[in-house]
């Protein structure tokens, strides 16, 4: 080992460390526990976020407003930190950024601050700031400012409200679905799968959406908005950049869902539209529409289960298969695509088991697939595909503890702490099982371990 690769293995050490032992340093308190008064095990499966329980899901809908606890804080602040190790089968010969390694790597992934809770009755928010410690960098992250408002309709409740949001499925309250999905974290350091539909991550974190929505009886849920990306300026103030490109006209977003909740248990299945028009970028802040626009159209179909019981043994099923037809005329004029049409497909399911919301464990698939695009999917080391197709297969295993989070926990609740270990496995990539890149490379070399300290207080 190099003294350079000493240095860097040393930091990180420090690093997961720092992210483990901070709580003895912690005098802030999680914003939404202090706030409704319960532990995190009312709004979390497995005690730590994201996945939400049905109680989670209200108090998200209800724009944060629920009270409850005693609510001392005068800023509702929270902090969270990830620090992690990632390894592959086989090294990538390159760094994935600077100050890393090709393999092995320790790095604090993410420190991020969250402003949160109740405003009044009728509002509430929850903005995160996240600095990147990969890219060494801070964005704006997940987002949502709500207002929001119960009526009586034939002495049913029906909620109405209206949603400012950085990305289509943030705001949504069912963790099928993208923003907020599994694998709720996962190295930057590694190689991974190059096509994702554009409702995944396109827009995420680079747009502002407005929707709204209804909520009838606790149980039907629609709503309807558009999104616009960031002008320029607005990109690199935020720390985010284009992706695919810049909207050339508002996207409609529809979404809806039916859910049923008895005896501890809960289930929902529900479908989401997104239709973008976009001008292609050539640069992170830059774009144009001069050689015509990408248009892509999502139609996903999403459901889950989850049962509680008495918070013994809990189980949670999830899953989501999104249809994208892409025509891609932009694209295909300035040479970047080798036809316009084309379509992309994902399918993902999880699995999860907790004993006494401590000890979990996960299981989970995902799968891409689609048309060939020999110049949209290129031949390239590691990230590339040697016969033009996107097609990926993985597998994930995870296993989790969780010490604190329960309403009986030390320090409750004004710290949680996940400690986990996940197994990335793909039997293809980026189009293959052998040689898939054209350089040698082969899908099971980007087998990945990830071992995770997750901090919030």
């Amino acid at each position: 080992m190099s003294k350079q690769d000493l240095i860097r293995t040393i930091r990180g050490i420090l690093a997961t460390v720092l992210v483990i032992f901070a709580p003895a340093l912690a005098r802030a308190i999680p914003p939404f526990a202090q706030q409704t008064g319960q532990p995190c095990t009312a709004c979390h499966i497995g005690a730590f976020g994201p996945q939400l329980t049905a109680f989670g899901r209200a108090f998200k809908i209800s724009g944060y407003t629920q009270t409850g606890g005693d609510a001392t804080t005068p800023i509702p602040l929270s902090l969270m930190l990830l620090g992690s190790y990632s390894n592959t089968n086989q090294g990538q010969g390159a760094p994935a950024a600077n100050n890393y390694g090709a393999n092995g790597n320790f790095a604090m992934d993410q420190i991020s601050a969250f402003l949160g809770g109740r405003i009044n009755d009728y509002a509430g928010a929850m903005i995160q700031v996240t600095f990147d410690g990969i890219a060494s960098s801070f964005h704006l992250d997940n987002s949502d400012l709500r207002l929001t408002a119960p009526i009586t309709v034939h002495d049913t409740e029906l909620r109405l409200g209206l949603d400012i949001n950085n990305g289509p499925t943030v705001q949504d309250p069912y963790n099928s679905s993208y923003a907020w999905g599994y694998p709720f974290v996962a190295s930057a350091l590694v190689p991974v799968p190059t096509a994702q539909p554009l409702l995944a991550n396109g827009l995420i974190g680079n747009s502002v959406g407005a929707t709204v929505y209804a909520w009838y009886d606790r149980s039907l849920y629609l709503e309807a908005g558009l999104y616009n990306t960031y002008g320029p300026s607005l990109l690199s103030w935020s720390g985010n950049s284009y992706g695919p490109g810049s909207t050339a006209n508002p996207a409609p977003y529809l979404r809806a869902a039916y859910e049923w909740n008895w005896n501890g248990q809960s289930a929902h299945v529900g479908g989401i539209f997104l239709h973008s028009n976009i001008n292609p970028a050539y640069a992170p802040f830059s774009s144009t529409g001069s050689m015509g626009r990408d248009s892509y159209t999502d139609y996903a179909i999403d459901g889950g289960y989850q049962y509680l019981g008495d918070g013994t043994h809990v189980v949670s099923l999830l899953g989501i298969v999104d249809h994208e037809t892409q025509n891609l005329i932009g694209s295909f004029n300035s040479g970047a695509a080798s036809q316009a049409g084309n379509s992309l497909n994902q399918a993902r399911a999880t699995v999860t088991y907790y004993y006494q919301q401590t000890y979990g464990l996960t299981a989970a698939w995902q799968r891409t697939w689609g048309s060939a695009n020999p110049l949209l999917f290129p031949s390239e080391p590691v990230s590339g595909s040697a016969n033009g197709k996107p097609n990926s297969n993985a597998f994930i295993l995870e296993a989790d503890w969780v010490p604190f989070g329960k309403a009986d926990s030390w320090a409750s609740p004004w710290m949680n702490l996940k400690l986990g270990i996940q197994y990335t496995l793909y039997t293809q990539f980026n189009g293959g099982t052998s040689n898939y890149d054209g350089f040698g490379r082969n899908a099971s070399d980007n087998n990945t371990l990830y071992v995770f300290a997750w901090l919030i207080f």
